[in-house]
């Protein structure tokens, strides 16, 4: 579904990605672990196109969209979960999905919305509320189900556990998988390593903007080095 091939990319003369290769096959969630100032967060931007990429290739679907606008992306089945959540604070939560549905007929918008009830039932509770009332988990799910409005078939997650208390994190997790298992392709971007690589088919670690290391999530959490570095054992 998504091939990456020598990616690049620079705020001004810095140089935050330094060639990155990855895969992503459909039905598959892959997870790219690293620390802080890796490049995670700046490679899915590039993905979603609100950072330039200023070398290398990006193939969705076979077909190149490294040129394509932000738009563009969306409207092929391309949706981000941006770090932060960044939810419309002073729209309702209702609003904020709806906003997430700007591609889609009424009819999709509708849909969309009944799944999110039925995925987050407490947004249904708080659907006329504003979102910035929410709690940091709420808003969490406010901003999957947000980017689930545009019926994406590749999802790209970023740092989604961020703040969030332990037992929000195994929630949110649980439902990340429950996602791929009804046929769902996610790229997930988290610094919980082991969190992530836990339910990942596939993974890799990004380090200063390369990626160093890549297999099985289960191969990964083995693995030495990244025991060491990331999951402190």
């Amino acid at each position: 579904m998504l091939e990456v091939r020598g990616l690049t990319s620079h705020y001004g003369r810095i140089q935050a990605l330094k060639g990155v290769d990855l895969l992503v096959r459909p039905g598959q969630l892959v997870a790219i672990v690293g620390a802080n100032g890796a490049g995670k967060t700046t490679l899915l931007r590039t993905l979603s196109g609100v950072q330039p990429a200023s070398g290398g290739d990006v193939l969705y679907g076979g077909r190149s969209i490294v040129a394509s606008s932000p738009e563009a992306r969306v409207r092929a089945g391309m949706s981000q979960v941006p770090e932060g959540r960044q939810v419309f604070a002073p729209l309702s939560v209702e609003d904020n999905l709806r906003l997430g549905g700007y591609t889609r007929t009424r009819q999709e918008i509708a849909s969309g919305l009944q799944r999110a009830w039925e995925l987050f039932p407490v947004l249904h509770e708080k659907r006329a509320l504003p979102a910035g009332t929410l709690s940091g988990g709420q808003q969490q799910m406010l901003a999957m189900a947000r980017a689930l409005m545009a019926q994406p078939r590749l999802l790209l997650l970023d740092e989604p556990s961020m703040g969030l208390a332990p037992l929000l994190i195994v929630e949110i997790f649980r439902i990340i998988r429950a996602l791929v298992d009804q046929g769902m392709t996610i790229l997930l971007v988290e610094q919980n390593a082991h969190a992530a690589l836990s339910i990942a088919d596939a993974g890799y670690v990004l380090e200063t903007g390369r990626v160093s290391l890549s297999g099985t999530g289960a191969e990964l959490l083995d693995d030495e080095n990244v025991r060491r570095a990331y999951l402190g054992m």
